[in-house]
């Protein structure tokens, strides 16, 4: 197999970045702070909350244009802001009506039969709402580090051919199972490099990460919001998101990426490049 650089046109030392924008649809605030960012900023692609109350307002806002994936969730981990499976999953609720708030708790109650059938209800689900999904991003990464959650991730990626969101800095061994190459065998694309940070607030983690950014395809994920009451009443961590969107407008982050020569894209390419591998290896 060769490198993806190659697969997308690139050479082996190019730097290749996309900037990704997720929650989109938990909030109205997050729907306007994410569309601002891909339209006005510099974020490439964003993904979409499609079970969150603001979903459907999201994909209104979609033009053919936009790179959009399924941010597949599992999880509301706000304390005041429940929302719940969009199948029949009894097992995928907490004991407060919603899914639940812990990542622990998902795990340990989680049918894997159920996760599947979520799983694949939440693409369908955008695709119906005339989204043409360019990629899969877990939240809060919680179907990735655990095998048998893992597998309905993965074969939901096959069954559409979409890439996939893998973090690159968790290993094999603390995951206990060989995740990318598992992924790679059924020849699912993913970015060589995401950093597997949800701290909110992200302005000094990019600019950093733009200064030493390796050769290959990297991904860095923010979260732009508007700053208004509703986000603000929604999670003390308001603060860094509404700075996510400041700063994906801010000239400093334009000069950090020319200075670094580094090429943008977003996931659609990447999907180009599975679709056209996947077709080859069946022909």
């Amino acid at each position: 197999m060769t490198a993806l650089n190659e697969r997308l046109g690139f050479t082996s030392q190019d730097r290749v970045l996309i900037i990704s924008c997720d929650d989109l649809g938990l909030s109205h605030s997050s729907n306007e702070g994410v569309m601002s960012a891909l339209r006005d900023g510099v974020a490439t692609c964003a993904s979409i909350m499609v079970p969150a109350p603001w979903a459907r307002h999201a994909a209104q806002q979609v033009t053919p244009s936009d790179d959009i994936g399924v941010h597949l969730t599992l999880n509301a981990e706000h304390d005041c802001y429940r929302f719940g499976p969009v199948t029949h999953a009894p097992s995928l609720l907490s004991g407060d009506g919603g899914f639940p708030s812990a990542i622990d708790d998902l795990w340990e109650h989680a049918d894997p039969a159920e996760v599947r059938r979520e799983l694949r209800t939440q693409v369908t689900r955008a695709q119906a709402w005339g989204i043409d999904v360019t990629h899969l991003a877990p939240h809060l990464s919680a179907i990735t580090l655990r095998p048998e959650f893992f597998d309905a991730y993965l074969d939901v990626a096959v069954e559409f051919q979409l890439p996939i969101r893998l973090p690159s800095t968790v290993s094999a061994a603390e995951a206990g199972f060989p995740f990318r190459a598992l992924a790679a065998d059924e020849g699912v694309l993913f970015p060589d490099f995401f950093n597997h940070d949800w701290r909110a607030g992200s302005r000094q983690r990019v600019l950093d990460a733009i200064e030493r950014l390796p050769a290959g395809v990297t991904e860095l994920h923010l979260q732009p919001t508007l700053d208004t009451p509703e986000i603000r009443a929604l999670s003390s961590d308001a603060v860094g998101w509404i700075d996510d969107h400041a700063f994906l407008l801010e000239p400093d982050v334009r000069s950090a990426l020319a200075a670094s020569g580094t090429h943008l894209i977003g996931y659609r390419e990447i999907r180009t490049a599975m679709r056209s591998q996947l077709s080859s290896s069946t022909s």
